[in-house]
């Protein structure tokens, strides 16, 4: 089997994403366009990568930096097919080593409360629920559980 890579997401890889978010999250899918204003944004407040093997997308993360010492988990996702192979945690893991790279002291995110897999992917790597957004996934209606790391501990 090949090695995955981590890097930075391009305009390019817009197609593969796309297919993986609308796979993925049917009924609230990214558009190309909040990736795209993301990707292409002046001063680079956010970071996005993918996990290709080959020339194969499998997996995709974004972080917004505030600015200040928070930082947030904007969207993770990884092919079905590839699930529990540590994916998940390589691209959060990047994640967080470039929020603390830009100094920040705590990442937050918001997982579904209808997705026990992701919610244990962000407990595995030190994230604790502090808080629910009701009906925050629309047109669901979902909860959303708003999690916390201290990248101080």
């Amino acid at each position: 089997m090949s090695e995955v890579q981590l890097r930075e997401m391009s305009l390019d890889d817009m197609p593969p994403v796309m297919a993986l978010e609308r796979e993925l999250f049917p009924e609230d899918a990214w558009t190309p366009e909040m990736f795209t204003t993301d990707l292409t944004e002046p001063g680079a407040r956010s970071r996005y990568l993918v996990a290709v093997v080959d020339t194969d997308i499998i997996g995709y993360a974004g972080m917004l930096f505030t600015g200040g010492p928070e930082a947030d988990v904007l969207t993770l996702a990884v092919a079905p097919g590839r699930w529990g192979g540590g994916i998940g945690s390589a691209l959060l893991e990047a994640l967080l080593a470039e929020a603390r790279e830009r100094s920040c002291a705590e990442v937050f995110l918001e997982v579904r409360a209808d997705n026990p897999r992701a919610r244990r992917l962000y407990l595995r790597n030190g994230f604790v629920e502090v808080g629910v957004r009701r009906a925050y996934y629309q047109p669901s209606g979902t909860d959303a559980i708003v999690m916390r790391k201290d990248l101080n501990k």
